[in-house]
């Protein structure tokens, strides 16, 4: 055998070898637990024999606690990039089999290179989490490698899409770059997310709780928002990654891909001139709303169960992507809140940096009043959703359907917060507030002296009602574009969104503003 053939025998064994990662025994126990190792992670999600590695033979270089003696071959992490859809992406995948995936310098010298290969290509990023968290062996050269990634994280905001699938553990300060990423999906039942675990938690304030009910996928998709969506099956997160990608741009200077439309632009939905029911306080669903105008009724929803109150998501028009942002009626009446105000304007803002316009369906009473909601500074949350659409400089198509009143009128994307188009359906009632609680302001004397009080406020609720709520009001001002009949909203959303793809409008130079936090 030359000496040639045997190099190359080498070469295999030692690649056979990285693949492996913790060995034979370490990946039935991976099975066991019903999860994937990180290349089959990879492979699932990335177009079929399209991956390429990096680093897989990168090594350790800690000494401590007999660390010598423990190498593996790429460290516990799996780097490279491949595509989705033909699409070029940037991946680096935690293997849990390796030292339970923890993190060392070496692992986070390698996630950080396909980071910055992302930024220098322009592609997405996308994290796949499963780790005990730092390495502890490693001390301060753990925490310096966790930070350079964050540092990392914060620059590529805004840049490049960057996604964190948490198929494991993520906790301690492991859970900041999945916080910093753009969008988090988690596995139910296999995968948790928390600052400090239960035994921390028992010990410091004397609490009792398992890893599940302190940060579980149920509690961070339901109760924080800290996660997006989540995931039964680890095939179902993959196919739901896939689909979140097809959405969005490779960055801030390209646009999402256009995909062939089938449903006509001009379809009609007669039903849409029914939804709205007679009685205003009775509620209907927006879902069907967004179902009827959609292409397709196709709609990737984020955070659906989290602040229902307001419904975010992905769908397209004429094949074009566009940001959904909608109140439901349904679910508290389609209130803002504290959570559904930082929902609704994360969301807006990640569309606005990756060119992605905005169709926002309006039926809002108000914001949800109550100590419960001041103490938790809803003034502040509230601004977050106006600073959104305030400074977002993509196309902005709003539609109000019914409700539109006082401060929550404003901050859902109206014409003073340069909405491009804004249209109403002739059921909007675009108003300071409801005829009951405008009444009581207005004629609170008058009332008094009268010998039926209450018949004299309904009469004068009745005359406030025909005066202002109506759209014909706001439209007199210009603050409504046109009234439209709601079965032709697809089409005249369509036409406006066409018109707005060469919109240009640039906020003022500055380093950075200073949103309300």
């Amino acid at each position: 055998m030359s000496n040639q053939t045997e190099k190359i025998r080498e070469l295999i064994e030692l690649r056979a070898k990285a693949r492996l990662g913790g060995g034979e025994k370490a990946i039935e126990k991976q099975h066991e637990r019903g999860k994937y190792t990180a290349r089959e992670r990879i492979a699932m999600l990335l177009d079929e024999g399209s991956f390429e590695e990096l680093d897989m033979f990168k090594q350790h270089r800690c000494t401590n606690f007999g660390m010598e003696k423990k190498q593996y071959l790429g460290d516990g992490v799996v780097t490279g990039y491949g595509t989705i859809d033909g699409r070029l992406i940037y991946i680096f995948a935690q293997d849990f089999t390796v030292a339970g995936g923890s993190l060392s310098e070496t692992m986070a010298q390698k996630i950080c290179k396909v980071m910055d290969l992302a930024m220098q290509m322009g592609a997405p990023c996308i994290g796949i989490n499963d780790s005990g968290g730092a390495r502890i062996q490693e001390g301060i050269n753990a925490l310096a490698g966790f930070a350079e990634i964050f540092q990392r994280n914060i620059l590529a905001s805004g840049v490049i899409p960057q996604i964190s699938g948490i198929f494991g553990p993520c906790a301690g300060g492991a859970v900041y770059s999945p916080a910093l990423t753009d969008f988090t999906l988690m596995m139910e039942g296999t995968s948790y997310m928390f600052l400090t675990g239960p035994k921390v938690v028992k010990t410091v304030t004397g609490e009792d709780v398992d890893q599940e009910t302190l940060g579980g996928a149920s509690v961070h998709s339901t109760k924080s928002g800290v996660c997006h969506f989540t995931a039964a099956t680890e095939e179902e997160a993959f196919v739901l990654l896939r689909k979140l990608i097809s959405y969005i741009p490779q960055n801030n200077m390209e646009e999402a891909p256009r995909v062939e439309c089938t449903d006509p632009v001009d379809r009609m939905e007669d039903r849409l001139n029914e939804i709205i029911p007679e009685n205003p306080n009775k509620p209907y669903d927006m879902y069907e709303v967004v179902a009827s105008i959609v292409d397709n009724g196709e709609f990737l929803e984020v955070q659906p169960d989290y602040a229902k109150n307001i419904i975010v998501g992905f769908a397209r028009m004429n094949g074009r992507s566009v940001g959904i942002v909608a109140n439901q009626p349904k679910y508290m009446a389609g209130v803002l809140d504290c959570n559904a105000s930082r929902k609704g304007a994360r969301f807006v803002r990640f569309c606005d940096a990756f060119n992605i316009p905005l169709v926002s369906l309006v039926d809002v009473p108000g914001f949800l009043p109550g100590t419960g909601q001041e103490y938790n500074a809803v003034i502040l949350h509230g601004a977050k959703l106006l600073y959104a659409y305030g400074e977002a400089t993509v196309p902005k198509v709003t539609v109000t359907l019914r409700k539109s009143y006082g401060g929550s009128h404003i901050v859902m994307s109206c014409k003073q917060l340069r909405g491009d188009m804004n249209y109403a359906w002739p059921t909007a009632e675009i108003a300071v507030m409801g005829g009951a609680g405008a009444v009581e302001v207005l004629y609170a004397k008058e009332a008094k002296a009268q010998e039926d009080p209450a018949a004299f406020l309904a009469e004068k609720e009745a005359e406030y009602t025909k005066l202002f709520a109506n759209p014909y009001n706001a439209a007199k001002y210009g603050y409504i574009d046109d009234v439209i009949e709601p079965r032709n909203t697809r089409f005249r959303v369509i036409r406006a969104l066409e018109q707005l793809q060469t919109k240009k409008v640039v906020n003022p130079a500055k380093k950075h503003g200073n949103i309300p936090l």
